[in-house]
């Protein structure tokens, strides 16, 4: 399998939404089509830096072996008090020399993004002088590896938070958003295992902050299930690119992707080849049509020697020259957060992966695992069972 260099958030949602287009992106390093709403919030994130920067006081951080770095606080000093807010004459000279212009659709789009930045640049400044934020750090780049995967991210603000922990903030300049957005975000949910493995304080709350309405919508840190389920997203991210899977993935996405030109669910067929494949095609669709009746021949005659088998108490029935054996499937789906915990609780973790279905269900049938244990475990999880059919030989079923 092949290296794979750090995962961000968008990253991993660009492989899962189509592994094809993070080929074109991360390897290929195709550009992407500019877009105006892109660089109104580059823009503005850059222009909300400058403004925040006075106010930064540093906290505490970790070493990549888990130490604290010592902060003024801890040799009895005191930290420089926060600078001076801009001027709104200084916010919109810094709005205009941070300004991109790529990928407005024309010159009256621009000119109405730029008239948005300034109105709520300017309602910010105000609401900031009126209640200044506490952060610690701002546009901060923090890496660290989660589960053996290198993962990392640009998070906007961290803030020290009234209880004492630290709350992380991402400016959002979009229409609209929702509380069911903060409390679902991957974004925000990723941040939070960046922060916690790179500071010494806890995070307490994660914060959308929706720059249109002034509007903080906050949640509280993110618990096990909801990390557990980013863990899983990421290492499926990972562990397809590890393997060069990169198959594309239609649907409503293809609509706003640039590389429709390369991507062979768009491609068309050459005028020249086109007349040569018209009966290929033609043929296969006559034969999958005959399949599907077949198939549907074959489903009811099953279901009828299921049901003549479970009237007749049997698993074997004979044909003239062949015999049915009717076979049973068993499939389990766990809780992995309920079955680590049980686990662990019964001093049994790394007894099994509790992600793997397959690994956990073994425990089931294992006479070294306590009975209470194994029905505890059980109870974490469903279970489905099949029944199919084989064939033998007449004479081998003998």
């Amino acid at each position: 399998m092949a290296a794979v260099a750090a995962l961000s958030y968008s990253s991993v949602r660009t492989y899962l939404e189509c592994p094809l287009r993070w080929r074109f992106l991360y390897v290929d390093r195709l550009p992407e089509a500019p877009r105006g709403y892109f660089s109104f919030g580059r823009t503005v994130h850059s222009v909300l830096e400058d403004l925040l920067r006075p106010l930064v006081v540093p906290t505490t951080r970790l070493t990549p072996t888990g130490d604290t770095q010592r902060t003024l606080d801890d040799f009895g000093g005191r930290p420089a008090p926060p600078g001076r807010l801009m001027t709104r004459e200084e916010l919109l000279a810094a709005y205009a020399q941070h300004w991109v212009s790529d990928g407005y659709v024309s010159a009256a789009e621009e000119a109405r993004y730029r008239l948005l930045g300034e109105t709520l640049l300017t309602a910010y400044l105000a609401d900031v002088a009126r209640a200044p934020p506490t952060p610690v750090a701002l546009e901060e780049h923090l890496e660290a590896q989660w589960e053996g995967i290198a993962v990392h991210g640009y998070i906007d603000r961290i803030d020290r938070a009234p209880d004492g922990g630290l709350e992380i903030l991402d400016y959002k300049t979009s229409r609209a958003l929702s509380d069911e957005d903060v409390r679902t975000s991957d974004q925000l949910t990723l941040y939070q295992v960046l922060v916690e493995k790179n500071y010494a304080e806890p995070v307490r709350s994660l914060t959308l902050y929706h720059l249109r309405s002034l509007t903080p919508l906050t949640a509280p840190r993110r618990d096990g299930e909801a990390v557990d389920g980013l863990r899983e997203r990421v290492g499926k991210a990972s562990d397809g690119i590890r393997s060069d899977s990169f198959e594309p993935t239609p649907g409503r996405q293809c609509a706003r992707c640039e590389f429709q030109g390369l991507c062979p669910e768009f491609k068309e067929v050459p005028g020249g080849e086109r007349a040569g494949l018209l009966s290929l095609v033609d043929r296969f669709a006559s034969l999958r049509a005959e399949e599907d009746r077949i198939d549907g021949e074959l489903r009811r005659a099953a279901e009828e020697l299921h049901r003549a088998a479970e009237r007749l108490g049997v698993h074997r029935i004979p044909g003239s020259d062949r015999v049915a054996i009717r076979r049973r499937e068993e499939a389990w789906q766990f809780r992995p957060r309920a079955v680590r915990e049980l686990l662990e609780a019964s001093g049994l973790a790394g007894r099994a992966d509790p992600t793997d279905p397959g690994a956990v269900a073994r425990l089931l049938k294992d006479p070294s695992i306590p009975a209470t244990v194994r029905r505890q475990v059980a109870e974490a999880g469903s279970r489905r069972v099949r029944w199919y059919w084989v064939l033998e030989d007449g004479d081998a079923a003998r």
